[in-house]
């Protein structure tokens, strides 16, 4: 049966579904085996389609084990037995006459070899896990989706873009498409605090060979039984260790994570949460706006990461869209040109809190013809020395310039902020921001001699009552509106690239792009900020903020590595300049009001 093998005996007949535990997939392109657990309908007389996960996480972890707080409120239609973080619901999908599929990725929970998540072999792996599902004839129809959150949505863009047989539509729902830009290194900063506390809970706690998970109720032990420390240190690239000594996506470790988007050619729907800032938001944008699918749908939401994806109209909107493309069941009109808008999006208008479902059901949505809006007007806002940021283009007759500390951090003051007057209208805010700005650096007297600048922009807020409006981020802490980082070595801009576009610059970041940073010098530099949208109600006000090091709203994606911040490079005083060659400016995509 092509590599079907039943490992572990269990009563497959005990569910509403049928169950069959521990399955192994012989690898085509690499050696060894993957291990599954396949969920189908219980009657055995027909076929069908295939929804296949494939991650770190642990097949066998139940989720009320591995995320109590967040099982507690998840929607109660997708608590099955076999309920599992971040992943379909087999309850669910199975009563819906879909078979799941879900992998232990390699080197994980029960799948033997080496651990080496996001990489090339990982990719190769899910190609052939799918290839596998397809030809599976006896409860296979051929035909497989892609369908999860976060991680098992981050490798869905990279495993569609190789085209495995049988595969016929994804939903990348909060997932990553850029590993380099959108996870690892923020404008060439290193994000490692998230990248620790992800690798060492969610990842390392389930190695294959790992010792006392059955005890940690961390899923059930390995099957073949325990590896000894230094064999499970060999089995595995730490991803810590790996992206602290990369720098530069031509270096051998990030180009093996790199692939084409437009090799992506099956159905596609991306779903974005404008409340990601800090790690997926970006990607599902540019995984959708340079997918070489025929049908691609865009849609953004709010809330949390985990809870959204359970919620009744969300699934609604999932298993529609699956039913289209591997049922041939499309009543909604998917796979028809222009029967569904491309773009489908919650408006952020009022304060209704953060963490608050309730309260964000209270945001409109609101279809749209393309991304970026075909309406939107690109204004530049001015930053002046007095702190005010004004669609007035400030006159100066000499130049002058404001300092703040480097190597600031979300408990500091040093940092600077601009102000637009209270508006007088509604504004709406929907797309993508970049700043300009004219910086420099000079070392404290008698300090080292530092080479380089890191700039955290943010962009927030302000209500009628001059409170925050906080929006809820992925793991429910309270957000900003956006974020943006840059590496003032890594300013070169490839203005010739495909990608590259005057809202949206494109960088290399090559080691070859890299510039120097020399005390005194102005650097002129473009950040890009990651997009978003808000509807500014009259009295409101935007925030802009520049610091050097993480501020308030970036919760566990903090950029602190001393060494990839060492006070050998980065302590002394920043500056941003102004003057009649020192315009500094933010552009906003303002969307016209409609008649």
């Amino acid at each position: 049966m092509n590599g079907f093998q039943d490992i572990s005996k269990v009563d497959k007949h005990s569910y509403p579904y049928i169950f069959e535990q521990n399955i192994s997939i012989n690898l085509r392109h690499s050696s060894g085996i993957v291990r599954c657990n396949v969920y189908r309908p219980k009657d055995e007389s027909q076929t069908y389609p295939v929804l296949v996960t494939y991650g770190p996480y642990g097949k066998d972890i139940p989720y009320q084990d591995f995320h109590p707080k967040s099982f507690s409120e998840v929607n109660p239609e997708h608590k099955s037995a076999h309920a599992a973080w971040e992943v379909p619901d087999p309850g669910y999908w199975t009563s819906h006459r879909y078979a799941v599929v879900r992998i232990d990725e390699r080197g994980l929970g029960q799948s033997p070899g080496l651990l080496d998540t996001m990489s090339r072999g990982t990719s190769e792996a899910f190609f052939d896990a799918i290839e596998w599902a397809a030809e599976q004839s006896e409860w296979s129809s051929g035909k497989v989706g892609l369908l999860g959150i976060s991680y098992y949505a981050g490798s869905q863009w990279r495993v569609a873009a190789l085209q495995p047989k049988g595969l016929a539509a994804i939903i990348p729902w909060e997932g990553m498409s850029d590993y380099y830009r959108d996870r690892c290194r923020h404008g060439g900063i290193l994000s490692d605090n998230f990248i620790s506390f992800w690798w060492n809970r969610q990842v390392l706690s389930n190695q294959y060979g790992l010792a006392g998970r059955a005890d940690r109720k961390w899923g059930p032990d390995t099957i073949e039984g325990d590896l000894d420390a230094k064999t499970l240190a060999n089995n595995r690239r730490d991803q810590q260790v790996d992206n602290a000594a990369n720098q530069y996506r031509d270096q051998p470790y990030y180009a093996s994570k790199e692939y084409n988007l437009e090799d992506i050619k099956v159905p596609l729907l991306s779903v974005a949460n404008w409340g990601g800032i800090l790690l997926h938001l970006r990607g599902n944008i540019e995984g959708f706006t340079h997918a070489g699918s025929e049908f691609k749908y865009l849609r953004c939401i709010t809330g949390r990461h985990d809870l959204p994806f359970y919620y009744k109209e969300e699934v609604e909107v999932q298993r529609s869209f699956l039913d289209a493309f591997l049922k041939g069941d499309d009543r909604v009109g998917w796979a028809r040109k222009g029967a569904v808008p491309t773009v489908d999006m919650v408006v952020r208008k009022g304060d209704v809190g953060f963490n608050n479902p309730e309260g964000e059901k209270r945001f409109e949505r609101r279809t749209e013809s393309a991304w970026p809006l075909p309406q939107t007007r690109y204004v530049p806002f001015y930053l002046t020395p007095s702190k005010q940021l004004t669609e007035e283009l400030p006159e100066f007759t000499s130049s002058t310039k404001i300092t703040y500390r480097a190597l600031g951090n979300v408990n500091d003051e040093e940092l600077v902020r601009f102000s637009t007057k209270p508006v007088n209208e509604e504004i709406e805010i929907t797309g993508h921001i970049v700043a300009h700005l004219n910086v420099s650096m000079t070392p404290f007297i008698g300090g080292s001699q530092t080479s380089d600048i890191d700039l955290f922009l943010t962009i927030r807020h302000m209500s009628a009552a001059g409170k925050e409006v906080l929006y809820t981020g992925t793991a429910g802490d309270g957000v900003p509106l956006c974020k943006g980082w840059l590496r003032v070595s890594n300013r070169r801009i490839n203005s010739d690239h495909p990608r590259h576009r005057p809202w949206l610059p494109y960088r290399d970041y090559f080691s070859t792009s890299v510039l120097p940073v020399l005390p005194g010098e102005v650097y002129p530099v473009d950040v890009e900020i990651w997009p978003t949208n808000v509807v500014l109600e009259p009295g409101a006000k935007l925030i802009f903020e520049l610091s050097s090091g993480d501020t308030a709203g970036c919760d566990r994606f903090q950029h602190i590595s001393p060494t990839d911040r060492s006070e050998s490079k980065f302590a002394g005083n920043n500056h941003i300049h102004f003057g009649p060659k020192y315009l500094n400016y933010v552009t906003l995509p303002i969307i016209p009001k409609r008649n």
